[in-house]
């Protein structure tokens, strides 16, 4: 029958029939819970009309089976009270009322209007590159927002709320595409709102994210044990229905968006792969180095405009991209397309790096025009401070070191002749691990310090379910190495030096991060010659660069 009917109707179907497939486990199991009931009351009525003795071993068994039937119940009634109440996992996200962005709106609306489905309730962003329909119909989602004539007829008994699902866009797609673009991007993600709303998959998808719920409440709940053993085991039996459910669903959507816009949703899927690719660089190399300072670039989304236009500047299969600048960005339909940016940003500082939620003190915002001077400059010097530190301890270990350590009582001047001379020569081997170790004990004593910290602020806050502010939720990069650690300390204070005895100032690439400006351009060349005195002690290469640059490595540098 299915095979018979073609167009988005197909995929409809096969939703529809895997849904009906989940909703009949939730009516096998509710019926496997109700037959101890059933056999009690068979029992009861049939001794109550004397087809069944009511003595012996009838009337024990009649017991027996009361007791299974009412623990059957109870248990029961708990798996589904906590099934019905538990608060399905809400994705973090910047909402967009619609006084925010009326135009947004009236797009998505007509766009609704020519798939012929009803549109989304309400639309919300998230820092990422992605785009998809969440139901927040579940009433804690929905406490406290919309008109009061709405939460009422939410909260009524017996009524359940049929308002469409939020359209959740990734904000780096406002910034980077065109009007036209982002419509023809969110077609198949707006269309998705048909199947939505039919009465049985609608069900279904409540069915499977309450027994999500449920397990997520039960973790770690001894008292709720079996709760969460029954929701998992539903779940098991649920799971390869549901994923067949929603890839008819997605069939259907991307059948149904076919008639809007086919040309320029070719255009909008290469632009997605385009702006993910700044958007990861951006993120890695140039936002991280901010959010371990206690800083979050406030510009995130405008900046990955910038790093896009550069990467297309340099790479050849991005070529022609930037000429699309001159079109009407998407940013554009948002009234305050500045104070979203900056909530964005906000958000993917605590999803990506586990900021708090609010600025403060030791957690504010930076603008791009302030960042090679709040940022750039001022990691350098920290990183350089370290590295010396760390030296003044090696000192006292004569063994370590390679040359006459300071007199007692004497620091070391911070100067990059210093560094040459512990890390120069074949015996510098030992050195280079022994500070690489080192560092890295430093940067995670550090970093633990400053999670204790985070966790005595964030008590008596108001915290979001998913985003505690206290770690990451996707962590960005993996724990750098000791030698990689050292590259970085070394190259920080080659940077400082730079910028303290020849003229030189912190810069910032949008592709690379925090860069070194010799003469109002990026003086290339410097890591390699830093990988040479760290990985086979030769310094000849790096004193080159020095000296071509004009640095003077005898020269005290500022550490603060």
């Amino acid at each position: 029958m299915i095979g018979l009917v073609a167009g988005p109707e197909a995929g409809v179907l096969v939703a529809r029939a895997q849904a009906l497939a989940v909703l009949r486990i939730r009516s096998a199991a509710l019926a496997v819970a109700l037959l101890p009931a059933a056999a009690a009351t068979v029992l009861a009525a049939g001794i109550a009309m004397g087809r069944i003795p009511g003595g012996g071993a009838w009337s024990t068994a009649r017991w027996v089976v009361l007791g299974a039937a009412v623990l059957t119940l109870a248990l029961t009634a708990a798996v589904a009270a906590v099934v019905a109440r538990a608060r399905p996992a809400l994705s973090p996200t910047v909402p967009i009322p619609e006084e925010k962005a009326p135009d947004l709106y009236r797009l998505v609306r007509d766009l609704a209007e020519r798939l012929e489905v009803p549109a989304p309730s309400a639309m919300a962003l998230t820092p990422d590159c992605d785009s998809w329909l969440e139901d927040r119909t579940h009433p804690a989602h929905c406490a406290g927002s919309g008109p009061p004539r709405a939460r009422r007829a939410l909260f009524r008994p017996g009524r359940r709320s049929t308002a469409a699902p939020v359209l959740v866009i990734g904000s780096p797609f406002l910034w980077w595409m065109r009007v036209a673009e982002l419509r023809a991007l969110l077609a198949p993600v707006v269309a998705g709102t048909g199947p939505a709303a039919h009465p049985d998959i609608a069900a279904a998808r409540r069915f499977v994210r309450g027994l999500d719920a449920a397990v997520a409440v039960a973790a770690g709940r001894p008292a709720l044990a079996f709760v969460g053993g029954a929701a998992r085991l539903l779940l098991r039996s649920c799971r390869a229905h549901a994923a067949e459910m929603e890839r008819g669903v997605a069939a259907a959507a991307s059948e149904r968006a076919q008639s809007v816009d086919y040309g320029l949703r070719i255009v909008a899927q290469e632009q997605v792969g385009l702006a993910y690719a700044g958007w990861d660089r951006l993120l890695n190399r140039v936002a991280l180095p901010a959010w371990r300072m206690g800083r979050w670039p406030s510009r995130l989304d405008a900046g990955v405009v910038s790093a896009l236009t550069e990467l297309s500047r340099r790479d050849r299969l991005a070529e022609g991209f930037a000429s699309r600048l001159g079109e009407r960005p998407a940013c554009d339909l948002l009234e305050e397309p500045g104070a979203i940016d900056e909530a964005a940003s906000l958000l993917a500082a605590r999803l990506f790096h586990g900021g708090p939620p609010e600025s403060g003190p030791d957690w504010s915002p930076v603008a791009w025009s302030r960042y090679p001077e709040e940022v750039v400059d001022r990691k350098w010097r920290l990183e350089a401070a370290r590295l010396h530190r760390v030296l003044d301890v090696l000192d006292a270990v004569p063994a370590l070191t390679p040359v006459p350590a300071p007199p007692v009582g004497m620091a070391a001047a911070p100067t990059v002749a210093r560094v040459l001379e512990r890390l120069a020569g074949p015996a510098a081997d030992g050195v280079a691990e022994e500070l690489g170790a080192r560092l890295g004990a430093e940067v995670a004593r550090e970093a633990a310090q400053e999670e204790l910290t985070a966790q005595q602020s964030a008590y008596g806050t108001a915290a979001d379910p998913w985003v505690d502010g206290l770690a990451p939720l996707f962590p960005l990069q993996p724990p750098r190495s000791g030698r990689e650690l050292l590259a970085d300390h070394v190259t920080a204070m080659v940077c400082c030096a730079a910028v303290d005895t020849a003229g030189a100032a912190p810069g910032l690439d949008w592709l690379d991060g925090p860069a070194l400006l010799v003469g109002g351009a990026r003086r290339p060349g410097l890591a390699p010659t830093v990988l040479s005195l760290i990985e086979d002690g030769d310094d000849a290469p790096l004193r080159a660069w020095l000296g071509e640059v004009g640095v003077r490595p005898e020269k005290p540098v500022r550490l603060v």
